[in-house]
């Protein structure tokens, strides 16, 4: 099981020379950086945009590939509905190896309380006229008829949603990026922030300084340590979360499906994309230690699917050894690790394959023909921020997507821009406002599936 491309070694595709200036660097080759650089010279700034190692390696390649509407805090259902547009337009320009599908995304229940709270997110579907459904147990027999009989008991079911194939789509769109004028540069870590009277003036990588009037700071994972490191604190955690391809099999969904204990996204080639359902790691470094308290209500509700180990591995985010400060003209921790590639939790990948032949006993516990993990920039109230940073004028940032980034990068990336361009982002980001964790507001979690 080999084929993953983002195990760190693989070559650079992006080695432009860094110019001396420009009207607007962007930290991060992720979906959502990726997506700012985009809008940006789509309205005629010169852009920058660094990654420490590879552009989609770390989550943005690593997640499930739901481009989904269906379970979404309703606050983030305007940004899902634009991504969907702007993913479909990305398909039409780049083709069909974009993997882009609309398939519909099934929510399976076994039990009265999955179906009561289904049925409670239909509100927001209704405010905002998306085609969610209920499904009845009649109907989720025929939707899937080789899965065990009585399974399940319903389902609610969005037509409209879609997916694609995260390793694949990034880089193909930072490809599209970098041949309209944005100076990509992969192997180039941002060391520091450059600061002069209190304002951003640009950053200061590895291989010089760059000039600019504005920042956009689209690190996930790591965008909390180079906050920390400029005097910002800012809740985020990292969970560990584990992915496999299998080989083909028979069809047994055409577009994606989540039930307690797994969740299933059929591929172009035949093959499937599994994962645990609702299954991750929680490493207890500093940054958690920091708010813990802001967290206890995340961990508290998902305690049976949260597994806590003691210590992030040597160069992660958020381990014990990883500095909190460094000198800008020395080696950073963005250095020593290139491409954040955790080893995945086997254990939790060996529950979904046998929740999987619960399921469909006539296929058996599929076979894996290849394994990775990624981690997952979390916030408390498992919304992004999308702001400015007052602390930093001149910084914006983005991050804290808690498994939906993949999703709604493309919108994300335009919020961020018009942020950046003092534009006012046609969709309401109150609630993803950095503020919420100083201003004394409650935060809360939002019906989200």
């Amino acid at each position: 099981m080999s084929d993953f491309p983002f195990s760190g070694s693989a070559p650079a595709d992006h080695k432009s020379p860094l110019p001396r200036a420009a009207d607007v660097v962007v930290i991060g080759g992720g979906i959502a950086g990726i997506s700012t650089a985009w809008e940006l010279a789509g309205q005629g700034l010169k852009v920058v945009l660094c990654d420490k190692g590879r552009v989609g390696a770390e989550q943005s390649g690593r997640n499930w590939g739901w481009i989904r509407t269906q379970g979404r805090d309703p606050a983030e259902i305007p940004l899902t509905i634009e991504s969907q547009h702007l993913w479909a337009r990305w398909a039409q320009k780049l083709g069909p190896a974009l993997g882009y599908r609309v398939a519909g995304v099934t929510y399976l229940a076994r039990r009265p309380r999955d179906l009561a709270q289904y049925e409670a997110w239909l509100t927001h579907a209704r405010d905002h006229d998306l085609d969610t459904r209920m499904l009845s147990r009649a109907e989720v027999a025929a939707q899937f008829p080789g899965a065990a009989e009585g399974h399940w008991i319903g389902a609610l079911h969005t037509p409209s949603d879609a997916h694609a194939e995260p390793w694949a789509a990034v880089p193909m769109i930072a490809r599209a990026v970098a041949a309209a004028g944005v100076v990509i540069r992969e192997g180039c870590a941002v060391r520091a922030l450059d600061i002069e009277g209190g304002r951003v003036r640009g950053v200061l990588t590895e291989a010089g300084r760059i000039r600019a009037d504005a920042v956009v700071l689209a690190g996930g994972a790591w965008s909390s340590l180079l906050l920390h490191h400029h005097g910002v604190s800012l809740p985020q955690v990292s969970f560990l979360s584990s992915v496999a391809a299998t080989i083909a099999f028979p069809a047994v969904v055409g577009g994606a499906l989540v039930d307690d204990g797994f969740a299933l996204r059929r591929r172009a080639d035949g093959t499937y994309t599994l994962a645990p359902a609702s299954s991750q790691v929680l490493h207890l470094g500093p940054d958690f230690l920091s708010h813990w308290r802001r967290f206890l209500g995340m961990v508290g509700s998902d305690w049976r699917s949260t597994r806590l180990r003691l210590a992030s591995p040597a160069a992660f985010p958020d381990a014990w050894s990883t500095a909190r400060r460094w000198a800008a003209d020395s080696p950073s921790p963005f250095e020593a690790m290139r491409v954040l590639n955790p080893a995945p939790d086997t254990a939790a990948l060996e529950r979904a394959r046998t929740a999987f032949s619960r399921v469909f006993p006539q296929l058996g516990r599929p076979k894996l023909r290849v394994a990775w993990a990624g981690m997952i920039d979390a916030m408390p109230d498992l919304v992004p921020v999308l702001d400015r940073v007052q602390a930093l004028p001149g910084l914006v940032l983005g991050t804290g997507f808690s498994g939906h980034g993949f999703g709604i990068g493309p919108s994300a990336g335009r919020v961020l821009a018009d942020l950046v361009t003092g534009r006012a982002p046609a969709q309401d980001v109150t609630r993803f406002r950095l503020t919420r964790f100083s201003d004394g507001s409650r935060l809360y979690r939002g019906p989200s599936l």
